[in-house]
């Protein structure tokens, strides 16, 4: 079993930068693939960003390509989103996911599950 846990959301002004961390325990963090997904008001939850085990592969949504950035420090069991340049369209609930096999894109494929965070950008 991995409990993930969420936090760094908060409402930020068009432009600005938020930075989200994902803690992990149970299992070791580096035993999982890693992603972010993002669920807006009255839309489907969606990819936004995942990250192999050792973190040498990492893969975006187009919609957040070149703002977003995931990294993960295996030794404290983190993950981070940094978010750049963000938009209103960013306006949601952020959710880390960790899967077993490998990077993926799908939220069906997640094996475990954080509470999510909510990202509020202002325009």
């Amino acid at each position: 079993q991995v409990q993930l846990v969420e936090s760094g959301g908060g409402m930020v002004l068009a432009g600005g930068s938020l930075r989200l961390s994902c803690a992990a325990s149970g299992r070791f963090l580096s035993s999982y693939a890693m992603g972010w997904f993002r669920q807006a008001p009255g839309k489907e939850r969606e990819f936004v960003a995942t990250i192999s085990r050792s973190g040498g592969s990492t893969y975006y949504a187009d919609s957040v390509k070149g703002r977003f950035t995931i990294s993960r420090d295996n030794a404290k069991n983190t993950v981070y989103l940094q978010m750049n340049s963000l938009k209103s369209e960013d306006t949601a609930v952020y959710t880390c996911a960790a899967r077993m096999e490998g990077t993926w894109s799908s939220p069906q494929r997640s094996d475990y599950w954080g509470q999510g965070t909510q990202v509020t950008v202002s325009s």
